[in-house]
Order: structure tokens, then C-alpha cells, then sequence
């Protein structure tokens, strides 16, 4: 089961709003076949595992990390497939909630005779795809909050320059990131402060949708957001109060513009991450400034943080910090990562983990 959530793990980025799943073919002790989910509307990694072993696939056992589908959708029931393959026992990691199967993928394969057993590294299967979880569940995609700040914890200087705080590896790799989200979002004010492009590199898994929270339609036309809006797909998203003549302007220019409802003179973040679930989306980069972060974490909605602290001091009571809104009152409420991990980027220290967890 460790081996199929490893090859399950290179799907990341490739298969949503599909979950990442791997699977492993074992007979008298020996693997047979082996395969992961390597892209949307592809094999799953059930069949692929099945067509490695081929014959051999007779009485065998097949190691997989989420339940088999049973339904038909972008490819035919893996349950059919196992069934035909002869294959002896099925050990699941977890069942999938996803409605169509939730169960019942295994039920058919006890109904056909086969062994049946879930549970094996099932919080291990729960980490790895904690963002599919959330989506399901709760109709939301899994929310990535991501900045850069120096050792004193500043994310600009009290001028307001921030370019360049981490190191080119670090961005570098936050690009690589881009590339294995459905969007990346920020603020209006970052967007006129830095005139950002928010690509991913061209041989990236996906192109994201940019996202930039916009309350009174500010973003100018000229930006390079919108100038490359035909090229990558820009949401821009806004409250009512706004100039109906450059909203135009902007629809013209290849930008989809989004109303949303306000909560405290800002676009709602419930409201936003509602319809980015409609849109199935399931990852969702959010790279600040310090309000948009700030207004993520007060409605409770940062699932996972990656941090790059560059050893340089700024100082400095004006120079702003990474999460403003209201924040916390009282320590006992503070906010405590569940899971992390450092490792050393270039010549930044990488701190990534996770507030919350989805274990059914």
C-alpha cells in the first residue's frame, strides 16, 4: 500500500478535480503490476496495474488507495474491469465519497465474490488527498496560503518594496506550484503594486486561472494580467460598486468578471470558495497580500501554508506583516499548524503545513 500511494503522488496536479490514486497487483508475494491515475479522463490506475499483469492477474491481489468507481464517467467502471480480471482480493486504502461510488464499488465486488478489505493506511490515503476530500464534502476547493518574509517576519519594507525577498530557487519553485493548482489568486492591491504575471512555466500539468480579488473593479488595462488575459484565463472578482464602463472594457479584453457578495467591504470569502467549487476546481493558490491572506484566515479558510523566510532582518512598525484582518483575541484560539516540515530552499528555509485535516 506504501508503493501505491507513492505512485499515486506523481498524479498530483495531472488528475483533478479526479482524485490521486494508485494501485499494486501482488501474487504469491511477488508485484505484478503496478500504476497510478496519470490524467484526467485517462486509465485509472486499477487498469493499468490490470494491463500490466495481464493473465497473471488471476488470483491476485490488488493493493489500491481509494475504493474502486463502480459508475461510468470519463472511463467504464473499475469494478467491471476486476471482476473480469479474476482478481481474488481488493484491499482499499479508503472508501471514495464521492456520491456515485461511496461504498458501493466495494459492495459489488463482494457481491462478485471478491475479498474485500478497506482501511489499511487510511489516514495516510485521507492526507494525500485532502484536497479532493474538501471538494467533496464540503463543496470547496483546499486553500494553499503561500508568501515570502524575511527572518523578523516582514513581507515588504515600510516603503512597500517586496521584489526580492526569497531567492530564485524559492520562486522558481512557487512557479512550479502554479503549475499544479487550478488558480492562483490576489489582491488589487498587489496587482497595481507589482504588476504581476502569475504564469506557471509552459510545461506545467495546468494552466491556472488568476484570480484577483477586486472589490470596486479597480484593475487597470494595461496591466499585464489583463494584456496576457487570452493567453491564461483572469477572473477578476468584484463587489457592486463599480465603473459598469470599465467592466466592459475589461469583458472586451478577454477578462471574465465575477460579482460576488461583501462581507465587512470585501468580497466574501465563503461566497468566492462556493463557486470555485461549482467550477471544480480543487487547489487553490493563495499568494496574498497581507488583507487577502488576512481575510483567508479569519473565515477559517487556510487549509495549508508554505512560507519561505529569507535570512535578512527589515525592522521597521510600519513595514507590513503577512496576515492582517482581525486575526485572534485570545491564544487559547490561535491558530497551530497540525502537521509541518522545513527544508532548506537556495538560501531560504521552506516551512509548509497544515491546519486541517479531513479524516471521515
Amino acid at each position: 500500500m506504501r508503493r501505491a500511494l507513492e505512485l499515486a503522488r506523481r498524479g498530483e496536479g495531472y488528475v483533478e478535480p479526479n482524485p490521486m490514486v494508485g494501485a499494486v497487483l501482488v501474487r504469491e508475494g511477488e508485484i505484478i503490476g503496478e500504476g497510478w491515475h496519470q490524467r484526467y479522463g485517462g486509465s485509472h490506475a486499477e487498469i493499468i496495474a490490470l494491463s500490466q499483469a495481464g493473465a497473471r492477474a488471476r488470483g491476485a491481489t490488488l493493493y489500491v488507495t481509494l475504493e474502486p468507481c463502480c459508475h461510468w464517467g470519463k472511463t467504464p467502471p473499475c469494478t467491471d474491469a476486476i471482476v473480469r480480471a479474476g482478481i481474488r482480493r481488493v484491499v482499499a486504502a479508503m472508501l471514495d465519497p464521492f456520491p456515485a461510488v461511496s461504498g458501493r464499488g466495494l459492495e459489488i465486488l463482494r457481491q462478485c465474490g471478491v475479498a474485500v478489505e478497506v482501511g489499511l493506511l487510511e489516514n495516510e490515503a485521507r492526507e494525500l488527498n485532502a484536497p479532493y476530500l474538501k471538494r467533496v464534502l464540503r463543496g470547496r476547493p483546499w486553500v494553499i496560503a503561500k508568501w515570502a518574509m524575511s527572518l523578523d517576519g516582514k513581507i515588504a519594507t515600510r516603503s512597500g518594496e517586496s521584489k526580492w525577498l526569497s531567492g530564485e530557487s524559492s520562486r522558481a519553485l512557487a512557479r512550479q506550484w502554479r503549475g499544479r493548482v487550478d488558480a492562483v489568486l490576489i489582491g488589487i492591491a498587489t496587482a497595481l503594486r507589482d504588476d504581476p504575471l502569475l504564469t506557471a512555466p509552459p510545461d506545467s500539468p495546468r494552466t491556472p486561472t488568476r484570480i484577483v480579488l477586486d472589490t470596486h473593479l479597480r484593475l487597470p488595462l494595461h496591466s499585464q494580467l489583463v494584456q496576457t488575459a487570452r493567453q491564461a484565463p483572469l477572473l477578476v472578482v468584484h463587489g457592486p460598486e463599480i465603473d459598469s464602463h470599465h467592466r466592459q472594457q475589461l469583458l472586451q479584453a478577454g477578462v471574465e468578471c465575477l460579482p460576488l457578495p461583501l462581507q465587512s467591504g470585501r468580497v466574501s470569502v465563503p461566497a468566492l470558495l462556493d463557486e470555485l467549487g461549482r467550477r471544480h476546481m480543487t487547489n487553490l493558490l493563495v499568494e496574498g497580500g497581507s488583507q487577502v491572506l488576512g481575510s483567508f484566515l479569519d473565515s477559517g479558510e487556510v487549509d495549508e501554508v508554505r512560507v519561505f523566510v529569507s535570512p535578512v532582518l527589515i525592522g521597521g512598525s510600519h513595514a507590513p506583516t503577512p496576515i492582517a484582518g482581525q486575526g485572534i483575541s485570545r491564544l487559547v484560539d490561535i491558530c497551530r499548524l497540525r502537521t509541518f516540515q522545513t527544508q532548506t530552499i537556495g538560501t531560504d528555509v521552506l516551512i509548509t503545513g497544515r491546519l486541517h485535516t479531513l479524516l471521515m
